[in-house]
């Protein structure tokens, strides 16, 4: 069969992409790093001390050293040596891949470890593996939602969270503005006051959705008064409302010991999910939560039931970075984190930028014109930093910006640049 017509219906929607300025492009290609000593080592300098530059990052066919200002490594922990070493040392043990999904004879025993690791990390009965935080939400979502069940979103939900809802069909869908906790109270109201007892079928189950850290943006939902508000109302329903957090962001990048949102908020959810793959710096994602739902979707999610999981050596290795989060050693990387990040805010707003203010690592520079962020992140890129441009239609138009993303292998000299070459532009 030719594959003529689909060629030109391809190459007209990416023309379509370009024009909007929504292509992303060709992909840099990191094809070295060059790592300090200090890193290797596992070691981190004092942060008020620190004169020496972080890891560089090398692309293909380019001779020039950057700066990486937009990894989701938050920790560092993906140079982190003990991580590496358990990452190694379980290949040999137990080779490269499962070769199998979890229920015919891909469970080996890092993967049982790394669940019962997880779940009292968060302080749940039971946690489940998936292969990537996107795959979890995807699976997880239409597992818990029917045609009696009604699905409340926050409007900057992650993509993975607005495609698992249009896959799941729910008898209706409420949205509500970002972090607007009265119109969310609204919302709830209405169905449990049976204002709209004229739809049908008839509301039995709830679920309101969150991602913890949004981000493009880097601040985090209310856990703590979506709760509240919820707890309020889940009685007006047969089968409760239940609230579930995507804190893929959030989780070992905020709150005091990094246990993300919940943390930070003093809540808990009834249903977290997050990812292996962005502080904890591995692969995968998880979910944490009752014993009986998670024995529910073992049965029935199937991005987990015909998925291969991670491989056992990923699994040891996150494990070994959960460990050092609860060490010493991941309080000291924390609090870093947490310096540099207001070293950077601060020095945004000195230079006359516009960001929005919080601890988490992620740190957007408010451009809000589409043709001078594209500048802007050229301009970075040509001075050795690679950061992320975000536009219109990624982002709402007037909302244009650069994510930066601060890490814990940073150094003040790294800020110090980043902040330099801006004041430049």
């Amino acid at each position: 069969m030719s594959l003529e017509k689909l060629d030109l219906y391809c190459t007209s929607k990416l023309d379509e992409l370009k024009a909007k300025g929504a292509q992303k492009g060709s992909e840099k290609v990191i094809a070295k790093i060059t790592v300090p000593d200090w890193v290797k080592q596992g070691r981190l300098p004092d942060a008020t001390k620190d004169n020496n530059f972080g890891p560089r990052y090398f692309l293909a066919g380019d001779e020039r050293a950057y700066l990486l200002m937009n990894s989701n490594s938050y920790l560092g922990f993906s140079l982190h040596p003990q991580v590496m070493q358990a990452e190694e040392k379980s290949v040999q043990n137990y080779g490269t891949g499962p070769g199998a999904v979890r229920f015919i004879s891909g469970t080996y025993q890092p993967h049982i470890e790394l669940e019962q690791r997880l779940a009292a990390f968060h302080g749940r009965e039971s946690a489940m593996i998936y292969s990537a935080a996107y795959a979890a939400v995807m699976g997880i979502l239409p597992s818990l939602i029917n045609e009696n069940t009604l699905v409340v979103s926050d409007q900057l939900n992650h993509n993975c969270i607005i495609n698992a809802i249009r896959l799941s069909h729910p008898a209706k869908k409420e949205i509500y503005q970002h972090l607007d906790m009265q119109q969310l109270e609204r919302i709830l109201i209405s169905y449990a006051t049976g204002e709209n007892n004229g739809h049908t079928p008839e509301i039995k189950r709830v679920l309101v959705v969150t991602d913890g850290i949004f981000s493009m943006r880097g601040d985090h939902a209310p856990l703590d008064e979506i709760v509240t508000i919820c707890r309020k109302y889940e009685n007006s329903f047969a089968q409760g409302i239940i609230t579930v957090a995507d804190d893929s962001h959030g989780v070992g990048a905020f709150g005091e010991t990094g246990r993300g949102t919940e943390e930070y908020t003093n809540s808990k959810v009834d249903i977290l999910i997050a990812t292996l793959g962005k502080a904890l710096g591995v692969n995968g994602g998880y979910v944490v939560t009752s014993r009986p739902v998670i024995e529910y979707l073992r049965e029935t999610s199937p991005l987990y039931v015909y998925s291969n999981p991670i491989t056992p050596s990923e699994a040891q290795a996150a494990t070994q970075s959960l460990d050092i989060i609860d060490s010493t050693e991941g309080s000291k990387r924390l609090k870093k984190l947490r310096a540099l990040t207001m070293r950077f805010e601060q020095g945004l707003t000195q230079l006359g930028f516009e960001t929005i203010p919080g601890e988490h690592p992620v740190t957007p520079l408010m451009v809000r014109d589409t043709r001078k962020t594209t500048q802007l992140t050229q301009h970075l890129f040509k001075h050795g930093i690679l950061a992320t441009g975000l536009n219109f239609p990624v982002v709402p138009q007037g909302d244009e910006e650069i994510r930066f993303q601060i890490n814990a292998n940073h150094t003040i000299r790294d800020i110090d640049y980043t902040l330099e070459v801006l004041s430049n532009f």
